[in-house]
């Protein structure tokens, strides 16, 4: 339980490497990258791993880069949306109960639920397990009108805007968020792409 958000919160945040239409039809494999920071001024380290592309593996491979870690005093799991490498959906009860960590899901738009559902039931032959997962997620909470939305999952939503305000060093977006896009895209492609 977060009694008092310190600004030194160790925290994880994690995105996924950028991938190529190819990839989603041979069901290749992204980078799923984790930034450790202490709240958003020290770098403390990284973990990752390799999730398939529209596969089913994200939650099991998150679960495994924060268990199986170094980093035992992580406080909060940060991610930037609910959908990895196109559509492997994060189960977010899972992740929150096997690491026993509260999760703070970050987007910058509303997602399109419907609009979500409608690609999953017409390109997945398990797709009403996947729309479970997008349905059964907290709700989502505006931070920032029309700029920020944010997901809460073991903590109240007020801590969740403290922990995303504390760990914001520019822009909008957390940096541990920040870095892992940076790090992951630019492990995929060679350099990293624009925010």
């Amino acid at each position: 339980m977060i009694r008092k958000v310190k600004p030194e919160i160790r925290v994880v945040g994690f995105d996924d490497g950028t991938f190529s239409f190819s990839f989603k039809a041979e069901r290749r494999k992204t980078v799923l990258f984790g930034v450790v920071m202490k709240g958003s001024k020290e770098v403390v380290g990284a973990v990752s791993r390799w999730i398939t592309v529209d596969g089913t593996d994200v939650t099991e491979k998150l679960i495994d880069a924060v268990v199986n870690s170094r980093f035992k005093d992580l406080r909060v799991i940060m991610l930037k949306g609910i959908t990895y490498g196109g559509f492997n959906v994060v189960d977010l009860d899972a992740l929150h109960r096997e690491t026993g960590l509260p999760v703070i899901v970050v987007v910058r738009k509303r997602p399109d639920l419907k609009a979500m559902e409608l690609a999953l039931k017409k390109h997945f032959p398990d797709w009403l397990e996947r729309v479970e997962l997008l349905r059964k997620a907290p709700p989502l909470f505006e931070m920032i009108p029309g700029k920020l939305y944010v997901q809460a999952l073991g903590l109240p939503v007020e801590t969740a805007f403290q922990i995303v305000r504390v760990t914001t060093k520019t822009g909008l977006i957390p940096e541990p968020l920040r870095l892992a896009h940076i790090m992951a895209s630019a492990f995929m492609t060679g350099e990293s792409k624009r925010e």
